[in-house]
């Protein structure tokens, strides 16, 4: 874990519309290339350093489709150079199977994509393809990044690394801080059982959180370390409860909020730097 006590520059992903979500819930949830390159623009003005997306049907419905993330991730491009590191997910939202979401993003060969343990390794059955995506992640360069929705995850996931299935010494990963149901708010607190002293230790680990206390946990987890994810996928609200213009008004809270904390911020070049650091650990 990144030293607390030594000032370090937090890295801010904006997850601006995740797979569930609609214009209902907020017209600002943007879900056609266009929507995602002007989210991207505003996102990277307000201090983003990465973009998480998700694509998704002509109805609205979540997609894991190539073709779809080769367009959003251009528009992006066009809109934000490589300004931004763009993260693709593979996450399934009971859709699809593990073998199809590696398919994709062995299609796709994205910058970096995020990965839930559970989704692509259920089981120790799952295990041995798991291990094959990370490895050609690992000679195609992409940077992976791990989700993981508890600490026993965390530690399966560390006792993986040791058995070699992880070919890495260390991998970078995201606390999630709750889980995708209804009126959901995380509280700082539900950061502390991945650090507890008896967990395992990620040199490059994130955290996101859901509800209007978002902002909160993410100057938590930068007090402890960590990088933040934020963004209309998981929150809506700004801290006092009314409801968040766009991404960027959430982007913008949380770098306020680590240079109020005297961390600063750190850009794209600064975050693929600290990636590859992460990545490269003895």
């Amino acid at each position: 874990m990144t030293d607390s006590h030594r000032p370090h520059r937090v890295a801010i992903a904006v997850a601006p519309n995740g797979g569930r979500r609609t214009k209902a819930d907020h017209p600002a949830i943007p879900l056609t290339p266009g929507e995602l390159a002007r989210t991207a623009a505003e996102c990277l003005e307000a201090g983003a350093a990465m973009i998480h997306i998700h694509v998704r049907r002509d109805d609205g419905r979540h997609l894991l489709d190539a073709d779809a993330y080769r367009r959003a991730i251009d528009a992006i491009r066009a809109a934000a150079g490589d300004r931004l590191v763009i993260q693709i997910t593979t996450e399934a939202l009971g859709l699809y199977a593990p073998a199809e979401q590696i398919a994709v993003l062995k299609a796709v060969r994205p910058e970096a994509a995020s990965l839930a343990l559970r989704e692509l390794a259920p089981d120790e059955a799952a295990e041995t393809a798991f291990a094959e995506a990370l490895d050609w992640m690992r000679r195609e360069n992409v940077f992976p990044q791990i989700i993981l929705y508890d600490p026993m995850e965390a530690a399966r996931l560390a006792a993986m690394i040791r058995r070699g299935l992880v070919p890495w010494p260390d991998i970078p990963v995201l606390y999630v801080l709750g889980r995708y149901t209804v009126s959901q708010t995380s509280q700082p607190v539900d950061l502390l059982p991945f650090l507890a002293p008896d967990a395992p230790r990620f040199s490059h680990w994130s955290a996101c959180a859901f509800g209007p206390r978002e902002a909160a946990c993410v100057a938590t987890a930068a007090l402890l370390g960590g990088h933040v994810r934020v963004g209309f996928e998981n929150n809506l609200h700004l801290p006092d409860g009314a409801p968040a213009r766009s991404n960027a008004d959430l982007v913008a809270i949380a770098a306020r909020s680590a240079q109020d904390l005297g961390f600063g911020t750190c850009d794209a070049a600064g975050l693929r730097a600290g990636l590859a650091s992460s990545l490269q650990c003895p």
